[in-house]
């Protein structure tokens, strides 16, 4: 199995660039609950030097729920990361669309990133930091790397959309696994509120066991009503 490799943000960086944020979404296909995304950025020096309990980490889907929560533990104690994550619920998707809210999503995991106070020098002086050789504000080089097809829009930043890039660029596979790992235990928060759909098992997808308990019951406060197997139910 070919593993995402951290090559394209060791050139980015060598190239000039001063940070190479990744983000993904989870959660698009799901007939409840929100879509999560997350963006993740580290510091120069985490990409000149190898984890082991790393190695073997690769995109979400891929990876075991335990393997899931596993990555993702080791990820918090990297001191190296900063992320940030941002979700549309039921009502915005199903007023907005899918593709939209994962978009808005987007712009907000980004912006929020940028304007942490627990981000790096340059995030957390929204991109700016005096240079050292002339005493001048310097806007520094952040490039975000979004998975799939399309670059996000309504983002002024410079971006490169990678198709399959959770598999291919580490960074955005970093990415997936925090927005799956967080949404899946959103999930599980609202099986005690809804307790007979049961999303802690299926966290929202269009599993048979969830297409029962829609028929059933009906939808719930967290469904999509703009999702024809929700919207035909109403």
């Amino acid at each position: 199995m070919k593993l995402p490799q951290k090559t394209l943000e060791r050139k980015l960086l060598a190239s000039g660039y001063d940070q190479v944020i990744g983000i993904d979404e989870v959660g698009m296909g799901c007939l409840a609950g929100p879509v999560v995304v997350c963006a993740v950025v580290f510091d120069k020096k985490f990409f000149q030097k190898n984890n082991p309990k790393l190695r073997w980490l690769r995109e979400s889907k891929l990876l075991l729920p335990y393997q899931r929560e596993k990555f993702a533990a080791e990820l918090l104690k990297e001191k190296s990361i900063k992320f940030a994550i941002c979700y549309c619920y039921p009502k915005t998707i199903d007023r907005l669309n899918i593709y939209q809210a994962a978009r808005k999503a987007m712009r907000g995991a980004v912006n929020s990133l940028v304007k942490s106070p627990q981000g790096s020098t340059f995030l957390r002086t929204q991109g700016r930091t005096l240079s050292s050789s002339s005493g001048h504000i310097r806007y520094p080089k952040i490039i975000v790397l979004v998975d799939g097809k399309t670059k996000i829009d309504g983002l002024k930043m410079e971006q490169r959309a990678i198709v399959k890039g959770d598999r291919k660029v580490f960074t955005i596979a970093c990415a997936s696994i925090l927005a799956k790992v967080y949404r899946d235990k959103m999930m599980t928060k609202y099986s005690k509120k809804f307790p007979k759909y049961g999303f802690e098992k299926h966290k929202g997808y269009g599993t048979k066991l969830h297409r029962a308990a829609l028929v059933k019951l009906g939808p719930c406060a967290i469904h999509r009503r703009s999702f024809a197997p929700v919207s035909k139910l109403i």
